[in-house]
Order: C-alpha cells, then sequence, then structure tokens
C-alpha cells in the first residue's frame, strides 16, 4: 500500500512539476529576453472551435524555405538586428563560429520542409480582427539559448496592436 501511494503522489508531483517548470521558463524569456521584431505575412483564418487566430508565416522562414542549407531538423539561426530591432537571418548557428555584437541565436524546427520559428498562430479575442489586420511583425523575445516567445504584433510603423 505504501508502494501504491508513494508512485500515485510521485506521479502527481511531475504532472505538476513539469507544466510549471516550462511557465518558469517562458516567463523568465519574458523578462529577460532580447526583443526581436520579425517580419511576417500574415494569414487570418476563423476557427469555430478555437475562436479568432492569425496564422503567422514569417518572411524569415520563407526566405530559408526557398534556400536551404542545413539539413538539420532542429537547431538555431544566426540573426542581426536593424536599427529598428528587426531580424535578418545571417547564418546557420555553429559551435566554431561565435556571435558577432548585434547577432543572436533564434532556435528553429524543420517540419516537412519547413522552417518553424516557434509560435505559429497569434489568438485574440472574437470580434477583435480588424485591431490585427494591420500586422506586419511579430513581436518575439529570444532568451541566449535561442528560445522565444511571441509577445504581440506590430504595424507597419513596428507600433503595438491591439492595446
Amino acid at each position: 500500500m505504501m508502494v501504491r501511494t508513494a508512485v500515485i503522489f510521485g506521479g502527481l508531483a511531475f504532472a505538476l512539476l513539469v507544466p510549471a517548470g516550462l511557465v518558469v521558463q517562458k516567463e523568465h524569456v519574458l523578462r529577460s529576453g532580447t526583443p526581436v521584431l520579425l517580419e511576417l505575412a500574415p494569414v487570418d483564418p476563423r476557427s469555430l472551435i478555437q475562436g479568432d487566430y492569425m496564422v503567422l508565416d514569417y518572411a524569415i522562414s520563407r526566405e530559408r524555405d526557398a534556400n536551404p542549407v542545413t539539413t538539420a531538423k532542429d537547431g538555431n539561426m544566426v540573426l542581426r538586428l536593424d536599427a529598428n530591432g528587426v531580424g535578418s537571418f545571417v547564418r546557420f548557428d555553429t559551435p566554431d563560429t561565435p556571435l558577432a555584437p548585434g547577432e543572436l541565436k533564434l532556435r528553429y524546427r524543420l517540419r516537412k520542409e519547413r522552417f518553424r520559428l516557434g509560435a505559429e498562430a497569434f489568438f485574440f479575442q472574437e470580434g477583435h480582427a480588424d485591431r490585427y489586420e494591420g500586422a506586419r511583425y511579430g513581436e518575439l523575445r529570444v532568451a541566449d539559448s535561442g528560445s522565444s516567445v511571441l509577445v504581440g504584433l506590430r504595424d507597419a510603423q513596428r507600433q503595438p496592436l491591439g492595446r
């Protein structure tokens, strides 16, 4: 009976601690991550089950899709930020090439011959689609490790939308 109780409480602790750890990790990226804007080409589908959302297609991902020079399924690409904080692709990260000043890593996943850069959808309150129609940039926070969190959308003048 004691072993069974220990297994149940161990499983419960695991089920609670893993999601809590992921939340703490994302909160750390939000607090300390570098702000990066990525140009996007939004599509605005509707979903009766999920509510309103916008599928995000990053321009940098399309550029890499057209010229894939890596076969690694997961890795980091190196971006350079311009004066406005907009990231552009420089190269794929390799252990023997250090980052130059003004460069940062962004984690990618290659799935079905397409580069995925994190959040691929932006959900918003039903009936608020008009607030996001002018979206031209995705605003991300990027950690030194390359992990990222989507924090919002911006218009062509790089002003926050939806606030």
